[in-house]
């Protein structure tokens, strides 16, 4: 099994990640190490293959919070594992409760306040980001946490990069043009660059995030696609959690 497991979070002792690739304990096409039960494959091998990616973490399931992601601005505070509902992001104080974020191109945020101990993750595609889903997490952060920015630490997973992520004129007016790249007949957005600069705008330190270079549309051996593969696309999962530790 091939888990991503950025630096960032390495300094941490009581912060477990892992962000899931293709490969598993089960690499069968079209869905191979698929963690999602929204597409169209087998529940029982999609139950399976989580029992194992969580085990390779030291985690169980049974102690994730999964959410049904909209592509909108709802933000879920969690206190419990289990299904949390429609939401794009969540946020939780509570250790031992995985926050588990589902991809296939759109942009995963994990943050982490080490003095607080607090943990956020966030799925956001363009509407997402569009709707600043990631800024109103920071302002919820500060607000009901006050949280520092100053003492976040932050991931940006793999994600279709923009050389491959095309969009309508419709979705691109939408968007400052510092993130568009126009090459005359196309119009491809940076998803992941308009996050990132909406973490250093709530003034957290660029030394203090890790922005992923891995482009899922590109590397096909190695990550899921929506846009590569459609209707065949498995799902990745990126989790982190707060452990206790004796």
């Amino acid at each position: 099994m091939l888990i991503l497991r950025p630096y960032i979070f390495r300094q941490f002792p009581e912060i477990i990640f892992g962000f899931s690739t293709k490969f598993g304990n089960n690499y069968i096409p079209p869905y191979y190490f698929n963690l999602s039960l929204s597409v169209n494959d087998d529940r029982d091998i999609v139950l399976n293959n989580r029992k194992s990616f969580f085990s390779e973490l030291g985690l169980s399931p049974e102690k994730a919070a999964f959410q049904e992601q909209v592509h909108g601005d709802f933000i879920t505070i969690v206190h419990k594992p289990g299904n949390t509902g429609e939401s794009d992001a969540m946020i939780t104080d509570k250790e031992e409760i995985a926050l588990s974020i589902s991809t296939a191109d759109c942009t995963a945020v994990f943050i982490y306040d080490h003095k607080k101990k607090v943990i956020a993750a966030v799925h956001t595609g363009w509407r997402g980001t569009h709707k600043g889903i990631t800024k109103k997490v920071m302002m919820r952060l500060k607000s009901e946490y006050k949280c520092d920015p100053s003492d976040l630490y932050v991931y940006l997973g793999p994600s279709v990069a923009q050389v491959n992520y095309a969009v309508g004129s419709e979705v691109a007016e939408l968007f400052n043009p510092v993130y568009l790249l126009n090459t005359g007949d196309r119009i491809f957005l940076d998803v992941s660059a308009a996050n990132y600069d909406m973490l250093l705008s709530e003034g957290i330190p660029s030394c203090q995030i890790q922005k992923s270079s891995l482009c899922s549309y590109e590397y096909n051996e190695l990550l899921h696609s929506y846009r590569r593969d459609g209707k065949h696309s498995g799902r990745a999962l990126g989790v982190i959690v707060m452990r206790e530790l004796v």
